[in-house]
C-alpha cells in the first residue's frame, strides 16, 4: 500500500466555506422522494488492488440479485488527494452515490457542507451501525457520540511497529522477543541497528510535510503514552504536555543520531534493506509477504505498556453516502449488504484490513487460524483511537505537521516550542471552527 496524497495546505481553511456555496448551486435533489427511490446507483472505491477485487466482488453479487438496481464500481477519482478529489465532486455535484474510503479528517467538512447524509434517517441505520461495530461506533457520530452518522465505520489498519527479522538478528536483537517496548529501548535498539551496519537506518518514515503524516510517527506513539488521548479533546489540544514532549523528543533524537533519515526514500527501504523498521497496518502483510521474513511489535510508550493494554492509531476508512444520490433507498440497502458479516469477512479476507466490527476473532475463528500474522492486529484493533472529530482537520494536522517538522525532524527550533506553537495555532482554529 503506497500513500500517494499530498497536503491541502493552506487552502483547506477554504474547504467548508467553498463546499457550502456550490451544495447550493447544484440541481436540487428531494431527499424525501430520494430516500424511498430505488435504482442503479454508482460507488466508490479506493485504487488499493485488494479492496477493487473485494469491491467488483460485492457488487457481482449484488447485481446478480438485483437486476433493476445495478450498482456501478468506480475507483476514486484522481486528484492531489483522495480529500481534495471528492471536495471537489461535491461542489460540481457529480459525486457517487456511496464512498468506501472516507477520512474521517475531512467528513465533517462534508457534513457542515450537506454533501452527505445521515444514515441514522434509514429504518435499521443506527442499529446496523452499532451493532456491527459496537460502542466505539460513537466514536464516528455527530454531536459528541450523541447524534446521528454520516458514515459507517468500515475498516482499520491498526498502526503497529513492522521490523525485518533478518536485520534484528544481524544486529544482535532477538527477532522473536526484541523487547523495544519504551521509549529508551527503542532509541538503543535503533542505535544498535545502525551502529552495527545491519542496517543504514533504523527507522524510515517519511519526512514530507503531508498533513497526514503524523498518523504515521507522532501520533500512533501519543495515544499509546495516553492511553488514547486525541489530539484535540473537548475544544482544545492535548498535546503540549510532557506526554507530547516524551513524544517528540524521541522523534528528535532519532533524526539528530541519524537513526531516521531526513530525506524522503526513493525506493522502498523496506523492501531493498535499507531500514530496519516502518509503522504500518495489516495492509503491509500482503505487500512484504514474499519480500522479506517480517515481524510485528506493538508502537512504544515511554514506560512500556503491555501489548494487551497498548492503544493506537487505527487509520480507519469509512463509507458516507453522498446527498446528491436519488436512489437512496437502493444506496443504503447496498451499503448494509456490502457490511455485513459476509462481505466483512470478503474484505478480511482479500486485503487483509479489519473491518470496524465487534471481536474479530471469534467472528472470523477460521481465517486467522489460516493466517496467524494477522491475529496480533485483530486483536490491536480492539484498541485503537482515530482523528478527532473536527471541522478543518485537514488544516489543523497540517499545522502540527509543519511545527512538527520544524522542530523533530529538521531540528529549528526546540520540541517543546515546535509543540507550543503548534497549540496555539491549532487551539485558534478549533474555537473558530466550533462557533
Amino acid at each position: 500500500m503506497t500513500l500517494t496524497r499530498r497536503a491541502l495546505g493552506a487552502t483547506a481553511l477554504a474547504v467548508p466555506l467553498t463546499l457550502a456555496a456550490g451544495a447550493c448551486s447544484r440541481s436540487a435533489v428531494d431527499p424525501a422522494q430520494a430516500a424511498t427511490t430505488r435504482g442503479a446507483i454508482r460507488i466508490w472505491v479506493s485504487n488499493n488492488e485488494q479492496e477493487l477485487a473485494w469491491g467488483e466482488a460485492a457488487t457481482a453479487a449484488w447485481n446478480a440479485e438485483h437486476p433493476d438496481e445495478q450498482v456501478t464500481l468506480q475507483e476514486v477519482p484522481a486528484g492531489a488527494s483522495s480529500e481534495e478529489a471528492i471536495s471537489a465532486a461535491i461542489v460540481a455535484g457529480t459525486t457517487a452515490d456511496l464512498v468506501f474510503n472516507a477520512s474521517p479528517a475531512a467528513l465533517p467538512d462534508w457534513v457542515r457542507a450537506g454533501g452527505l447524509v445521515d444514515l441514522t434517517t434509514f429504518e435499521g441505520g443506527r442499529e446496523h451501525i452499532e451493532s456491527r461495530t459496537g460502542q466505539r461506533a460513537r466514536d464516528y457520530a455527530e454531536d459528541g457520540g450523541q447524534g446521528g452518522y454520516y458514515q459507517l465505520p468500515w475498516k482499520s489498519n491498526p498502526v503497529m511497529v513492522m521490523f525485518n527479522k533478518e536485520i534484528f538478528a544481524a544486529a544482535g536483537i532477538d527477532p522473536e522477543s526484541p523487547e523495544m517496548d519504551t521509549f529508551g529501548s527503542f532509541l538503543e535498539g535503533s542505535r544498535q541497528i545502525v551502529s552495527s551496519g545491519a542496517a543504514a537506518s533504523a527507522v524510515w518514515p517519511a519526512p514530507t510535510s503531508d498533513f497526514y503524516q503524523p498518523w504515521f510517527d507522532f501520533y500512533p506513539m501519543y495515544l499509546a503514552q495516553t492511553h488514547g488521548t486525541l489530539l484535540v479533546e473537548d475544544d482544545a489540544t492535548t498535546f503540549d504536555s510532557p506526554d507530547g514532549l516524551a513524544v517528540a523528543e524521541l522523534w528528535r533524537a532519532m533524526y539528530e543520531e541519524g537513526l531516521a533519515p531526513r530525506e524522503e526514500s526513493t525506493d522502498d527501504a523496506m523492501t531493498m534493506g535499507t531500514t530496519a523498521m516502518q509503522l504500518a497496518g495489516p495492509w503491509a502483510i500482503a505487500t512484504y509477504k514474499d519480500q522479506l521474513d517480517y515481524g510485528f511489535m506493538p508502537v512504544p510508550s515511554a514506560g512500556g505498556i503491555t501489548p494487551e493494554e497498548t492503544i493506537t492509531f487505527a487509520d480507519s476508512k469509512n463509507v458516507a453516502m453522498f446527498s446528491s444520490s436519488r436512489n437512496r433507498l437502493t444506496a443504503w440497502e447496498f451499503l448494509s449488504f456490502a457490511t455485513s458479516e459476509e462481505w466483512d469477512g470478503k474484505l478480511l479476507e482479500l486485503s487483509g484490513q479489519m473491518p470496524l466490527r465487534t471481536d474479530l476473532l471469534a467472528t472470523y475463528p477460521d481465517y486467522f487460524a489460516e493466517h496467524p500474522d494477522y491475529t496480533s492486529f485483530a486483536d490491536q484493533a480492539d484498541r485503537v483511537a482515530d482523528v478527532p472529530y473536527l471541522s478543518g482537520a485537514i488544516e489543523i494536522w497540517q499545522r502540527f505537521r509543519d511545527e512538527f517538522s520544524a522542530s523533530a525532524i529538521f531540528g529549528k527550533k526546540s520540541v517543546a516550542d515546535g509543540l507550543h506553537d503548534a497549540a496555539e495555532q491549532i487551539d485558534q482554529l478549533v474555537q473558530k471552527g466550533a462557533r
